[in-house]
């Protein structure tokens, strides 16, 4: 039986053609990786973005940032907002400790399918609304939506009652 030979061709030497006099022989070059210093993120709460801008996978139109976290569980998608709010400067506000009491302020069955004059289906505290999608939404995912707390009649809007 003949020895099994490997079918990756040899490793050669590149020859690169000089002008000077003979070919020489140069080894593959490796460039140093430099590594680009990232800008520091700007927290939302202090630089609102302005209107049509798309930041961190969210929308905003001047008055409200939106964004959506789809982690598979609602355990995850909430730990990822919590994640994004502490980043941002929104930290300190006061939020359900978990899924469980995220869970409460959940509108029940009957009012889901119908037109609720309770508002949202979510946590909702000034600056800052975490809603349930709606039903036929991604499971597992809230919607997050941020307002400008700086914007002219911030409040009615906050609270739909004029825009």
């Amino acid at each position: 039986m003949a020895p099994r030979t490997s079918l990756r061709p040899a490793r050669r030497p590149v020859f690169i053609a000089s002008y000077e006099g003979s070919p020489r022989a140069v080894e593959p070059r490796v460039e140093p990786r430099v590594e680009a210093e990232e800008e520091p993120v700007k927290p939302l709460r202090h630089a609102f973005p302005a209107a049509g801008t798309e930041l961190h996978g969210g929308r905003c139109d001047g008055y409200c940032f939106r964004i959506t976290f789809a982690g598979g569980t609602l355990e995850r998608s909430y730990a990822m907002v919590r994640g994004f709010l502490t980043e941002h400067g929104y930290g300190e506000l006061p939020l359900p400790a978990d899924v469980a009491e995220l869970r409460a302020f959940r509108l029940p069955p009957k009012l889901r399918h119908q037109l609720s004059l309770f508002g949202e289906d979510g946590y909702v505290h000034n600056p800052l609304k975490i809603i349930f999608p709606p039903k036929g939404g991604k499971r597992g995912s809230l919607l997050l939506e941020l307002y400008h707390e700086r914007a002219p009649n911030h409040l009615l809007r906050f609270h739909q009652r004029s825009y």
